[in-house]
């Protein structure tokens, strides 16, 4: 391909909303153009990227068993409904209506569309297991879309479905899916990272997300390297802390406490460590206000205690709410006297405490020597800990590490939270009606072409790996004026295209300076500079844009050389 007349237009603008690596070069780079909040058009440069992705995806999901289909982006609500998650997905469902004012949805998921298919077709375990997949245009109308490709509202994702007669063939295709998602990874050249993951909107009974780790990642991951344990911090689980020495039990007080709004102000006042200090959250839920418990020296994970109490969210009660449920300024509640109308749940970190501080539900003060039984009747114990790094692993003991990710692909093991309420049934050995055991497996497309440029870029621009490079080669002329330079040239670019090299021959008009900036912007992961002077002396010089090591090779054997260096 030659540049002048490819589309393929950089600039050194930078959009403001531009926040992160990936989106300021993906624009620079004329990969994408905004067209409205969250949704972009893939320019030339950046669908082929995406293509070849695409083509690596394809390949290990048939290598997997998976067969490909393509579904619509538009779902009728009465498969939604019957779902039951017409009413439970949120705002980020987008609903709209035809002309006939018939409900439709743009689908950010295709697990009703998919139960939908298998459950008119398939009547016997003699036809089990199945595994569709597609990659396919998703809408999800997120509140704040951002990052660019991170998170937007359109996005183009691989998914996949399976259906089995039985958890151990459950089992079976959730782990060929993994294997498969690593080989994926492999081959796009990215050091990502496979971590337990909480299953979200989506439902199931357990799942994995796979991130790629770069310092930018707007995800925390929590490893053990001695044992390999690994989850993203809303899943993380520790073993709980040591608590404080168990003391014999004092007398319940309340102590004056004027504007000690937080656990240290607390604990310094009292003289005690704030191991000694429980804090009770007050939150808003779906199910009613609820008060969370925990050690004053940990925080709450809002994902793991939605889950402790069985609802799809929590939010912190606002300062009107907590002054109606405590009676009191924010900074003052405790469990001792709230209305019964709370539901009092307490982190594993909490059991076992004697002797400690938390609010009086009485604003400007605290109760000390306060005990579990005695005071507080409390028999809800979960774990909702928000894990930090040097917490304990929950296999091994040993220390543990944060690092950051991007979430690229997610699996879970769904059961048959659809199959039932949808009627996706087939007839068992026993001719009797069994529903589905379902597993969902989704890749992010773009998501995964923008981190593995958060992973790989420096100052200049893009540095691409070589599988996911829109083109291998970059054939680069210094000058269009010296007819034995663009001879050169072209005779290189003609051998590669003849090789089946992509190759791309900057034949632009424009200076050296341009040229070299811009092949640094795009990334191209192999280059071949040709000048007059080393021209004059029969060589070409060789670089490759992750380290710019510069090779001088003669003209004669220089095809070859290229087609090494750009052999993935």
């Amino acid at each position: 391909m030659r540049w002048s007349r490819y589309y393929l237009f950089t600039t050194r603008e930078v959009p403001a909303d531009a926040e992160i690596v990936s989106h300021r070069l993906m624009i620079r780079a004329g990969m994408i153009r905004k067209e409205a909040a969250g949704i972009y058009s893939y320019l030339p440069f950046g669908w082929r990227s995406l293509q070849k992705l695409s083509a690596i995806v394809r390949r290990e999901m048939d290598a997997a068993g998976a067969v490909e289909l393509f579904m619509p982006v538009v779902h009728d609500a009465e498969l939604w409904k019957e779902s039951k998650r017409w009413q439970e997905y949120g705002k980020e469902l987008l609903r709209i209506q035809d002309r006939h004012e018939r409900d439709f949805c743009l689908g950010p998921t295709h697990e009703e569309v998919v139960t939908d298919i298998v459950r008119r077709d398939v009547r016997s375990y003699r036809q089990l297991p199945k595994n569709l997949y597609q990659i396919q245009v998703k809408f999800r109308d997120e509140i704040r879309p951002r990052f660019g490709l991170m998170r937007g509202r359109e996005f183009i994702m691989k998914d996949a479905y399976s259906f089995d007669a039985d958890q151990a063939g459950l089992d079976a295709a959730y782990d060929a899916m993994a294997q498969a998602y690593e080989r994926i990874f492999e081959a796009c050249q990215l050091d990502f990272s496979r971590v337990e993951a909480d299953t979200g909107a989506i439902g199931g009974s357990s799942s994995h997300e796979f991130m790629v780790l770069a310092d930018t990642g707007e995800s925390e991951v929590v490893s053990c390297r001695e044992c390999g344990y690994g989850a993203n911090v809303e899943r993380a689980e520790t073993q709980p802390p040591a608590p404080p020495e168990v003391q014999k039990p004092a007398e319940m007080q309340e102590v004056a406490t004027p504007a000690c709004h937080t656990v240290a102000e607390v604990a310094e006042l009292l003289g005690i460590g704030r191991e000694r200090v429980v804090k009770t959250l007050l939150y808003d839920t779906p199910e009613g206000p609820a008060a969370a418990l925990i050690r004053g020296d940990r925080e709450v994970n809002p994902t793991k205690l939605a889950n402790a109490l069985d609802v799809p969210e929590v939010t912190l009660a606002d300062e009107t709410l907590v002054r109606k449920l405590s009676g009191a300024a924010v900074g003052f509640a405790g469990p001792i006297g709230l209305p019964d109308s709370v539901r009092l749940i307490a982190d594993e970190s909490v059991r076992g405490l004697t002797n400690f501080a938390c609010g009086a539900n009485k604003t400007d003060a605290h109760l000390t020597g306060v005990n579990l039984g005695r005071d507080v009747d409390l028999s809800e114990f979960h774990d909702f800990l928000l894990v930090t790094a040097g917490d304990a692993c929950p296999r091994c003991g040993s220390e543990l590490s944060l690092s950051r990710g991007i979430e690229v692909g997610h699996i879970f093991k769904l059961g048959t939270k659809y199959s039932e309420r949808m009627g996706c049934t087939f007839a068992d050995e026993q001719g009797q009606d069994q529903p589905m055991i379902m597993g969902c497996y989704g890749l992010g497309i773009g998501r995964t072409v923008a981190a593995a440029i958060e992973q790989n870029h420096d100052d200049n621009g893009i540095i691409w790996p070589l599988p996911l490079a829109p083109f291998s080669v970059l054939v680069l002329p210094l000058t269009n004026r010296d007819d034995a330079v663009v001879a050169a040239a072209e005779g290189l670019y003609e051998d590669l295209l003849a090789k089946g090299v992509d190759v791309l021959l900057d034949d632009r008009d424009e200076r050296p300076g341009v040229k070299f900036n811009d092949a640094d912007l795009v990334g191209i992961p192999v280059r071949v500079v040709v000048g007059s002077k080393s021209l004059a002396d029969g060589k070409v010089e060789l670089s490759l844009r992750r380290d710019g090591e510069k090779e001088l090779v003669p003209v004669e054997g220089a095809v070859e050389r290229l087609i090494e260096l750009a052999a993935v």
